[in-house]
C-alpha cells in the first residue's frame, strides 16, 4: 500500500490552518470597481478564494460606469478571501472589498480589526481612486498603494502618481500585476514593511 498521501489529500489538508498557527492578521485589499481586487487575491490565497461575484446585468448598466472598463461581465457584490501562511505561526487573511458605492455600507465591518489596506490603482482611471483614499482613512487605516499594471496601460513614475492622488511622503507606491503571483507578493510585502514602520 503506498504510504504517500495523494494529491487529493494534500489539498484537502492545506484547506485547514495548521494547529501551530497562533496568531492571526487581516489585510483589505481595496480599491475602485475593476481594478483588479479579486484577481490579486486569487493569484496570492493558498487556498481557493471565497468570490461573491455576480452577473452583470442590464439593470446595473445606469450604475455601474463601465467606462475604461473591458471584457468585465461579473463583479464582486460582498468580499473576496483568501488566505496566505507567512510563518509556522502567523497567517494572513485578505478581504476584498466591492468597488461600487452602493456596497460602501459593507466596509465598516470588514475595516474592523484590520491592520491596514493594499489600495489597488488603475492608471488609467486615477480620478476613482480618491473615493476609496478617503474611506480608508476615514477608518484610519494605514495603506499603501500599488499601481495595477496591465497590458497597454499607461506607465507612472512613482513621483507622478504620488503628485496625483496626493499622497503622503511615507505612503508606500509600488507597481504591480495583480495576475503575477510574485509581482502581488511584493506589493504585499511593501503594505506590511510599512505597517512595521508605523508601530516601531
Amino acid at each position: 500500500m503506498d504510504s504517500n498521501p495523494s494529491s487529493a489529500e494534500t489539498a484537502q489538508k492545506s484547506i485547514y490552518v495548521s494547529s501551530a498557527v497562533t496568531n492571526a492578521a487581516k489585510i483589505l485589499v481595496v480599491g475602485h470597481f475593476a481594478v483588479g481586487k479579486t484577481t490579486f487575491i486569487g493569484s496570492l490565497s493558498e487556498i481557493t478564494p471565497l468570490r461573491t461575484e455576480e452577473k452583470m446585468t442590464q439593470a446595473s448598466e445606469h450604475v455601474d460606469d463601465l467606462r475604461g472598463v473591458t471584457g468585465k461581465t461579473t463583479t464582486t457584490v460582498a468580499l473576496d478571501f483568501g488566505r496566505l501562511t507567512l510563518s509556522d505561526d502567523l497567517v494572513l487573511y485578505l478581504f476584498g472589498t466591492p468597488g461600487q458605492q452602493r456596497f460602501m455600507q459593507l466596509w465598516e465591518d470588514m475595516a474592523r480589526g484590520a491592520l491596514g489596506a493594499l489600495l489597488l490603482v488603475d492608471p488609467t482611471r486615477l480620478e476613482e481612486t480618491f473615493p476609496v483614499i478617503d474611506l480608508i482613512e476615514g477608518y484610519g487605516l494605514e495603506y499603501a498603494i500599488a499601481v495595477n499594471c496591465f497590458d497597454s496601460a499607461p506607465v507612472y513614475e512613482e513621483a507622478e502618481v504620488r503628485e496625483a492622488l496626493d499622497l503622503l511622503p511615507d505612503t508606500p507606491v509600488v507597481h504591480c500585476d495583480a495576475r503575477d503571483q510574485q509581482s502581488s507578493a511584493q506589493a504585499l510585502i511593501a503594505l506590511v514593511r510599512h505597517l512595521l514602520d508605523r508601530t516601531s
